[in-house]
């Protein structure tokens, strides 16, 4: 799939049920996300207010002449200081139907460079370490392991570890 066949756009809080929807739809699989139980519109609240359209966005995703969101872009601050301005974690989120079919390569293309018109120097991605195909998709677009957290989550009883991924864009 090709940038140009999507649209992404600004969330509006409208949207938000949308987007909490496609995020929970990733929870039973134990692939994406740490939490282990779907998340509520009402307690994604105070997180998507964190986002602005200037520097730290979250886009939706629909394909041009569609009105369904197929997913969402969010950047997020690191760490909260403001040395670290310049660099933002950024998280890839897609519903179900559109998955494995070069989404997340669109989407990833498209806010690598789009990061760069707003600031960012460095891009970060968390993904857990037995989570192949989205580290493939990373690495497949130019980003490296920056570090390796072992053991630090438990989903299932099962420990797991979280790779951290880093692209310097500028």
């Amino acid at each position: 799939m090709d940038t140009a066949e999507f649209i992404f756009s600004d969330a509006t809080l409208n949207d938000l049920p949308k987007i909490v929807e496609i995020y929970n739809s990733t929870v039973a699989s134990r692939m994406v996300t740490a939490d282990t139980e779907p998340v509520t519109v009402d307690s994604r609240v105070k997180w998507f207010n964190e986002h602005n359209s200037i520097t730290r966005p979250l886009w939706i995703i629909k394909q041009k002449n569609q009105t369904d969101i197929l997913g969402w872009v969010s950047f997020q601050s690191f760490y909260g200081r403001p040395a670290y301005n310049f660099t933002a974690e950024m998280s890839i989120y897609l519903h179900p139907f559109a998955r494995g079919k070069g989404l997340g390569k669109a989407a990833l293309t498209y806010s690598v460079e789009k990061a760069k018109t707003f600031g960012l120097k460095t891009l970060l991605g968390y993904i857990f370490a037995h989570n192949e195909p989205s580290l493939q998709l990373f690495r497949k677009m130019g980003f490296e392991e920056w570090g390796y957290l072992p053991n630090i989550a438990v989903l299932d009883g099962i420990e797991r570890g979280v790779k951290i991924l880093g692209k310097r864009i500028a």
